[in-house]
C-alpha cells in the first residue's frame, strides 16, 4: 500500500522509468542480451494484466526493474553526473545513509528489521557500522536509486509547470510507515513500540480500523524540536506544487491501538497541534506550495476551523455533504465551503459508478463487512443516491449531457456529479481517474487485509477491461468528462 510505505521521505524506486536514466544507453554490450530478456519478461507481465485479467504483481515488476537497474548501476558516471550525485549525497547526509543501509540489510536479512540479528536493529550500533562497510556497494546502489528517483520526480514537476500547470504535482503525506521498514528502523527513538494507528468506528467502517502504522511519540517529537517532521516536510515539498495530508486530524490526535487488540479498544493520544501546524505552514510557505488536508471521518470540533485559519484546504466528498444540522438532505452547491478540494470520491471510497448502481453494498456484503442486513443496507444506499440524483435533476445538471449520450445513463450521471462540483465555491476540483472510464471497483477497501486485492487492480473501463495509458489518452469518455470540467460540455456547471 502507498499508505504503508517503507519510507515517507524517499519515494519507492519501483516508479523509476529505467529507459530515461542517462546511463541506460551505455549499458555494456555484453549485457544487452540480459536487457532483452528483461524486456520480454516485462511484456509478459503486462500481457498477464491486460489480456488475462491477472492482478498487478508489484514484486515481479520490481524484480525486473531491479535487475535492469543493476546493469545501469554498473555504468560509470561521467564527471558532471558524478558531481551531481555527490552533491545529493552531501545534502541528504545521515538520513539517506540510514535509508540505503536498511535497504542493503533487508536484502540479506529480510524486510522486517525486528527479525534481524540484535546488533543490527540499532542504526547507530557498531555492528551496523561494520555491516554498512561490508555492504558498501549495495548501500551505494540504493543511494543511487534515491538520487535517480529524486531527479525523475523533479523532471516530472518541471514538465508539468512547463505545460502550463500552475500547481503541477500534488504529493501525498501518508499517516505513517510500515513498522518493519526503513523509516521505522532509522527513527525508532521517535516511534511508539507496541502501538498501531487506526480509527474508531464510524458510519462507513462500523468495526473501526487498524492501519498497522506505528505512531510518532509526541513527547520525543517535541524534545527534538520536531526535527524529523521538519525534514520529512521539506523532502516532500521539494518537488511539489501542493501537499495533500492523509488524515490531517493526526496533527491534532491519533487513535492508538495496542498491538493485538481490536480497533474498538484504542484511545486518542494528543499531539501539539499548534507546533505541528506552525511547522507545516512555514515549510509550505517556503516552498510556495498549497496544503490540502484530508479531514474526512471522525473530526473533533475546532479542527477544521484551525486548519482554515492557517490557509490549509479541507476535503469535501459529495456523498458526505449533507445538511446534517437540519434536513439531512444533500447540501446545495452554494452552501459548500470554499476552502476545500471537492471530489466525488477518493481512493478509500467506492467509485461513482459503483455508488450509482449500489455495487459497493453488494461487494461489502460478499466480504462480510456489513453490520446490518443486506436489504437494509441496499435500501439506505438507494435512497441516498436517489436524493442526490433528484438534486442534480432539479439543478438542470442531468439534461444535455456531453458526448452524445442519454441524459439518464450512468455516464451522464457521472458528468452531472462533476457539473455539480463546479457549481460549488470549492477552490480545487478533484477527478478520480477510474470515474473517467466507468470503473466500478474500489482501489482500496478499508477494513480488509487479504479479502480484497487492495492496490493491485489496474484501472478498468465500465466492462471491467484494464485500460492502458494509451487507452486513457484516447478515451472518448474521459475526454467528454474533462470537457465538462473545462466548461466546454453542454450546460456546464459554472465558471
Amino acid at each position: 500500500s502507498p499508505y504503508r510505505p517503507s519510507s515517507r521521505r524517499y519515494p519507492d524506486p519501483v516508479h523509476l522509468r529505467v529507459e530515461d536514466i542517462d546511463e541506460f544507453p551505455y549499458v555494456h554490450v555484453e549485457d544487452h542480451g540480459r536487457l532483452r530478456a528483461l524486456l520480454d519478461r516485462s511484456a509478459r507481465l503486462r500481457e498477464s494484466v491486460l489480456g488475462k485479467g491477472e492482478l498487478i504483481d508489484r514484486d515481479a515488476v520490481w524484480e525486473a526493474k531491479r535487475e535492469a537497474l543493476e546493469l545501469v548501476h554498473a555504468v560509470p558516471l561521467g564527471p558532471g553526473r558524478r558531481a551531481a550525485y555527490c552533491d545529493f549525497l552531501a545534502e541528504e547526509g545521515e538520513a539517506l545513509e540510514d535509508h540505503a543501509t536498511w535497504c542493503a540489510l533487508a536484502e540479506v536479512y529480510g524486510s522486517d528489521w525486528h527479525r534481524w540479528p540484535a546488533g543490527l536493529r540499532d542504526p547507530r550500533s557498531s555492528a551496523t557500522a561494520r555491516a554498512r562497510a561490508e555492504l558498501m556497494d549495495r548501500v551505494d546502489f540504493h543511494s543511487r536509486l534515491a538520487w535517480l528517483t529524486d531527479a525523475q520526480l523533479a523532471a516530472a514537476q518541471r514538465s508539468a509547470r512547463d505545460a502550463g500547470m500552475p500547481i503541477g504535482l500534488v504529493h501525498d503525506l501518508a499517516v505513517g510507515v510500515h513498522p518493519g521498514g526503513a523509516d521505522a528502523w532509522a527513527q525508532q527513538e521517535y516511534v511508539a513500540p507496541g502501538m498501531s494507528v487506526g480509527a474508531p468506528p464510524d458510519a462507513f467502517n462500523a468495526r473501526g480500523q487498524d492501519w498497522g502504522l506505528p505512531p510518532w511519540r509526541p513527547d520525543r517529537l517535541a524534545a527534538s524540536g520536531y526535527a524529523p517532521y521538519r525534514r520529512l516536510l521539506r523532502a516532500l515539498l521539494r518537488h511539489a506544487g501542493a501537499l495533500r495530508i492523509d488524515h490531517v486530524m493526526g496533527l491534532f490526535r491519533l487513535w492508538w491501538v495496542p498491538l493485538g487488540q481490536a480497533p474498538t479498544e484504542g484511545t486518542y493520544v494528543r499531539y501539539d497541534a499548534e507546533a505541528m501546524l506552525a511547522i507545516l505552514v512555514l515549510e509550505a510557505s517556503r516552498a510556495g506550495a498549497l496544503v490540502i488536508g484530508e479531514d474526512l471521518g471522525t473530526v473533533e470540533p475546532g479542527v477544521r476551523e484551525s486548519l482554515n485559519e492557517r490557509g490549509v484546504l479541507g476535503t469535501s466528498v459529495l456523498w458526505f455533504e449533507r445538511d446534517w444540522e437540519g434536513t439531512g438532505l444533500p447540501l446545495p452547491p452554494e452552501r459548500w465551503r470554499a476552502d476545500c478540494l471537492a471530489t466525488a470520491t477518493t481512493h478509500d471510497l467506492p467509485p461513482t459508478a459503483s455508488r450509482l448502481t449500489g455495487d459497493h453494498v453488494q461487494l461489502r456484503d460478499r466480504l462480510g463487512l456489513l453490520t446490518r442486513p443486506l436489504a437494509e443496507e441496499r435500501a439506505e444506499a438507494a435512497a441516498d443516491t436517489s436524493e442526490w440524483l433528484a438534486l442534480l435533476s432539479r439543478l438542470g445538471l442531468l439534461r444535455g449531457a456531453s458526448g452524445g449520450i442519454s441524459s439518464r445513463s450512468e455516464e451522464a450521471e457521472i458528468q452531472a456529479v462533476h457539473r455539480f462540483l463546479l457549481r460549488t465555491p470549492a477552490r480545487m476540483i478533484g477527478l478520480w481517474l477510474p470515474d473517467a472510464v466507468g470503473d466500478r471497483r474500489p482501489q482500496n477497501l478499508p477494513g480488509t487485509w487479504d479479502q480484497y486485492p487492495n492496490w493491485r487492480l489496474p484501472v478498468a473501463d465500465a466492462d471491467g477491461r484494464p485500460v492502458t495509458l494509451e487507452d486513457l489518452a484516447s478515451s472518448p469518455r474521459l475526454h467528454a468528462l474533462v470537457d465538462v470540467l473545462r466548461g466546454r460540455g453542454s450546460r456546464d456547471g459554472g465558471p
